[in-house]
């Protein structure tokens, strides 16, 4: 797996998954070597941000414990990095795709790598712009569990796949709903 792989993975069913489907990577790999470093970076950034110019994004919110907030981040990430990889395996079987845990939790690995690099966004302190950013890392996260689940469960069926990732990323939503509200609250 390479970064020009992954690059792939949003525009195709074919290429890339494939590849994925032939090396098989460990879990354990992709968890120490793509989701942990990239997801420690959504809650550095919110801690950055938060503790630098907060006030740019949400009034009200300089004084708040920024540190203990980004740990809290970091834990419903890991969280929710679970459950969807569990969600993923149950829509698609509703669905009557075959999908096996390694699959299901590798394409919940993979799919937020958007989100997480669209968290450097909050090196600039321009609301309209992290909201433009994170409006095309969601998309982005879409497509790969869309073509995700194309290429992997080996299917062509396209209201199949959009319904699944209708209710993935709706779920997710809900997650970072949640989310947000906890550090509006904090």
């Amino acid at each position: 797996m390479n970064l020009v792989s992954l690059y792939k993975l949003p525009f195709s069913n074919t290429q890339g998954w494939s590849e994925l489907e032939k090396v098989r990577p460990g879990l354990l790999k992709v968890f120490v070597f793509i989701v942990l470093p990239l997801s420690l970076l959504p809650p550095a950034m919110l801690y950055y941000a938060g503790s630098n110019y907060s006030e740019v994004f949400l009034k009200g919110t300089a004084v708040k414990a920024w540190s203990d907030i980004a740990v809290v981040f970091f834990l419903a990430e890991m969280l929710t990095l679970l459950g969807m990889g569990w969600l993923i395996k149950q829509v698609a079987e509703s669905n009557g795709l075959e999908i096996d845990y390694h699959d299901a939790y590798l394409l919940a690995a993979i799919a937020p790598i958007p989100l997480w690099l669209s968290s450097l966004g909050l090196l600039v302190p321009s609301l309209a712009f992290n909201g433009v950013l994170s409006l095309a890392a969601l998309g982005l996260s879409c497509a790969i569990i869309y073509h995700g689940v194309e290429g992997l469960c080996h299917t062509r069926e396209d209201v199949t796949a959009a319904a699944i990732v209708q209710m993935v990323i709706g779920a997710g939503l809900i997650a970072w709903a949640l989310l947000l509200m906890m550090v509006m609250l904090w």
